[in-house]
């Protein structure tokens, strides 16, 4: 699976929104400066998180963005699905939607198998669990071997 810079921007902006104590509206530029975003990129992006419901704007000499909704409401799944669109595609196919035959088969559950594992983590964690640096038990347990860090 490759997670996009879209995706890892999106949800790096939606925890820096959900680390400010006040909920004032933050500036896509003060985001990006924060996160070392690109700007341009970084407002495109804000663009598609204000249509799913992610994040609101706010005009004025005080304007910004904040979260739509609470961030411990507020999923890395959702984020990544407001950008990206569903979290595992196979050929651009939902994997639900794919037949094997033969002695391929199974490879339809291989598929079906790691969506629901990276439903699974994503759904866990919420952008109010990054900027607290507070990940589930669950999550961080899952990367606590040196095999979990090291590519094969």
């Amino acid at each position: 699976m490759r997670v996009s810079a879209k995706a890892d921007y999106a949800v790096r902006a939606t925890a820096e929104l959900a680390a400010g104590d006040d909920g004032a509206p933050v500036p896509a530029e003060s985001l990006a400066e924060a996160q070392h975003i690109p700007h341009r990129f970084l407002e495109s992006i804000l663009r598609d998180l204000r249509r799913e419901g992610i994040v609101a704007s706010r005009r004025g000499a005080r304007g910004g963005y904040v979260l739509a909704r609470p961030a411990d409401q507020v999923t890395v799944a959702d984020v990544v699905r407001a950008v990206d669109g569903p979290l595992v595609f196979v050929r651009d196919e939902r994997p639900a939607d794919l037949d094997y035959e033969g002695a391929a088969a199974d490879l339809l559950h291989v598929w079906v198998a790691l969506r629901a594992s990276v439903r699974r983590v994503l759904e866990e964690v919420t952008v109010s669990d990054l900027a607290a640096g507070s990940l589930p038990d669950e999550i961080r347990s899952l990367t606590s071997s040196d095999s979990a860090w090291q590519n094969p």
